[in-house]
């Protein structure tokens, strides 16, 4: 049974920091493209960022460039999203996925997790 938990999330205010991490367990994931994807409440899902099988690639929202980082640890089957400089437009459900079926920037993808809740407070 695969198994994409996510953890990190909170309440923080605007300028702060938190760091998501997304543990995977049933298979693993280390030659699968992995990504974070979020919703707002009454918004459509929005792709946040990607990260290749190897970890040499990737690809960030514009309007998350600059202050997010996602990066993985195959060893732990884990992948991270560092999310600093946080506005209260980044409050949203954010989504852990894995085996991307799509090109970076798509919410193509195979497994998902439960998701976390981040809040951003101004």
């Amino acid at each position: 049974h695969v198994q994409l938990v996510e953890s990190g999330g909170g309440l923080v205010q605007a300028g702060g920091s938190l760091r998501l991490s997304c543990a995977a367990s049933g298979r693993t994931f280390r030659s699968d493209a992995m990504g974070w994807l979020r919703q707002a409440p009454g918004k459509e899902r929005e792709f946040v960022a990607y990260i290749s099988w190897s970890g040499g690639n990737t690809y960030y929202a514009d309007s998350v460039k600059g202050r997010f980082t996602i990066s993985r640890d195959n060893a732990k089957n884990t992948v991270y999203l560092q999310m600093n400089s946080l506005k209260p437009e980044d409050t949203a459900v954010y989504y852990c996925a894995a085996g991307s079926r799509g090109e970076p920037g798509s919410d193509r993808f195979n497994y998902w997790g439960q998701g976390t809740q981040v809040t951003v407070s101004s």
